[in-house]
C-alpha cells in the first residue's frame, strides 16, 4: 500500500482543509494517509472540526505558522524530516505555500521518491512589494525544480504558473479543480433560510447581499463598503448587507463604513437590526447561503474561491472582481456578474441591477447548480488525483 505524507499551512475555514480531508478519507484503503498542519492565526476559524467530522487524525506542527520565521521555520523543517524518516512515504504531497517551501524541501532532503505540491492559489500580484515578489517566484521556481508534478486547481493558473510567472514548464502542471460535497446546498433549504433570517432579524420583503471570508487587504472589502454606499442610495428596495468571515482588517473595515455613514452591527455582541451586519464566522456556510440573495466577491486575486462554488451550488447569483481563476468557475453574465477591481461605479451599478431584480436573481441562480453540480464534486477531486499517484507511481 503506497504511503502518502499530506501537508497543509494549517487549519483555517476554506478550500484547502477539505481538499485534504476528502484525498486522505477517500484514496483510503488504496493508500496509507498521515496528515500534517501548521499553526492557523488567532484570527482565523478553525477548520479543524472538518477533519474531525471524517473520522480523520492530524499531527499538528505548531511552529509551521504562516508568517515567515527563520527560527521556526527551521524547527518546522527538522520535524517534518523527522516524520518522514519514521513514516517513509512514498508521496510528500504538500498544500498552499508555507507547507509547500518546508515540506518540499524535507522531501527533497530525504529523498522521497515523489514529490506533488498544490498551488490554492499565488502570491506572486497584490501581496507584496515587486523585490518580495520576485523573491517568492524565486523560491517557487526552485521548489518547483524538486517536484516531481505540480497541480493547479484551474486552467487560469496553471497559464500563469507556466507562462506569466515562469514557475515551470507547463507539462508538468496537471489541472485538478478542488471537490466538495456540494448536496448539502440544495437541501432543505427553505428552512435554512427561514432559519438565517430569523437569527438575523430579516424581513421577507429584505434583500440580503453578502460577502464572505478572511476579512485581510487582499479580500478588498474597501470595495464592497464603498459600493454598498452606492447601492443604499440607488436602491428602490430594502436592501442588508453581511460580512461573514473575521480577520486583522475588521477594525479597519468598520472605520470604512463610519466614515461612508453605513450603520452597522456586531451580531456577536449586539443582536440588532442594521444596514451591515458582522457575522464573524458561520460554520454552517449553507445555511449562510440560503438565507442570502446575492454573494459578493471584491478581491484583488484569487485561486479558486470556496465561495463562489459554494454560492453557485446554494443557486445564488454572484457579483465579483476579475481576477485570478474566478472566470474559470464562473459563467460571466450567466451565473455570475464579473467587474475589474477598480471600478467602483460598475461593481455598484450590477449590484443594484441584481437587487432590483427579483427574477434575474432567480435565473442566474438556477443556472449555478447547474454549473457547479458534477465539475466540484470530491469524487472526481479525488479519482484525478487517484490517477496522477498511479501515473507518477
Amino acid at each position: 500500500m503506497p504511503k502518502i505524507l499530506r501537508i497543509i499551512n494549517r487549519l483555517n475555514l476554506g478550500g484547502p482543509t477539505y481538499n485534504v480531508g476528502y484525498l486522505s478519507k477517500y484514496l483510503a484503503p488504496e493508500f496509507e494517509t498521515m496528515i500534517l498542519a501548521g499553526e492557523k492565526e488567532e484570527s482565523e476559524e478553525s477548520s479543524e472540526f472538518i477533519i474531525n467530522q471524517m473520522g480523520l487524525e492530524y499531527v499538528h506542527i505548531p511552529e509551521m505558522k504562516r508568517s515567515i520565521n527563520p527560527i521556526q521555520d527551521r524547527k518546522a523543517y527538522q520535524k517534518i524530516k523527522a516524520i518522514i524518516h519514521d513514516f517513509k512515504p512514498d508521496i510528500v504531497h504538500t498544500h498552499a505555500a508555507k507547507a509547500g517551501t518546508v515540506g518540499r524541501l524535507a522531501a527533497h532532503s530525504c529523498k522521497v521518491p515523489i514529490i506533488v505540491h498544490t498551488f490554492h492559489g499565488h502570491v506572486f500580484h497584490n501581496y507584496f512589494n515587486p523585490i518580495k515578489t520576485r523573491m517568492f517566484i524565486s523560491i517557487e521556481r526552485y521548489l518547483a525544480s524538486k517536484s516531481s508534478r505540480i497541480i493547479a486547481i484551474s486552467d487560469q493558473q496553471k497559464m500563469e504558473l507556466s507562462m506569466t510567472y515562469k514557475i515551470c514548464k507547463p507539462e508538468k502542471i496537471t489541472v485538478i479543480p478542488l471537490g466538495f460535497d456540494l448536496d448539502r446546498f440544495q437541501l432543505n433549504m427553505d428552512k435554512k433560510r427561514q432559519d438565517f433570517r430569523t437569527k438575523y432579524l430579516l424581513e421577507d420583503d429584505e434583500v440580503a447581499i453578502g460577502i464572505i471570508g478572511r476579512l485581510v487587504p487582499i479580500k478588498n472589502h474597501k470595495l464592497f463598503i464603498d459600493a454598498l454606499e452606492i447601492v443604499f442610495k440607488r436602491t428602490t428596495k430594502k436592501v442588508r448587507a453581511f460580512i461573514i468571515g473575521d480577520g486583522e482588517d475588521r477594525k479597519k473595515i468598520e472605520q470604512m463604513a463610519n466614515a461612508r455613514g453605513i450603520n452597522f452591527v456586531d451580531f456577536t455582541i449586539n443582536q440588532k437590526k442594521a444596514p451591515l451586519t458582522f457575522t464573524s464566522w458561520i460554520r454552517e456556510i449553507d445555511i449562510a447561503m440560503a438565507g442570502l440573495d446575492v454573494v459578493a466577491l471584491t478581491s484583488l486575486n484569487e485561486g479558486t474561491p470556496v465561495s463562489l462554488i459554494e454560492a453557485q451550488a446554494a443557486s445564488k447569483p454572484i457579483v465579483s472582481t476579475n481576477v485570478g481563476g474566478i472566470e474559470n468557475i464562473v459563467l460571466p453574465n450567466v451565473t455570475a456578474l464579473l467587474e475589474s477591481p477598480n471600478r467602483l461605479y460598475g461593481f455598484a451599478n450590477s449590484m443594484v441591477w441584481l437587487i432590483e431584480n427579483d427574477h434575474i436573481r432567480k435565473q442566474m441562480g438556477e443556472k449555478g447548480w447547474e454549473h457547479v453540480s458534477n465539475k466540484y464534486t470530491y469524487t472526481k477531486l479525488v479519482e484525478n488525483t487517484r490517477n496522477l499517484y498511479k501515473s507518477l507511481l
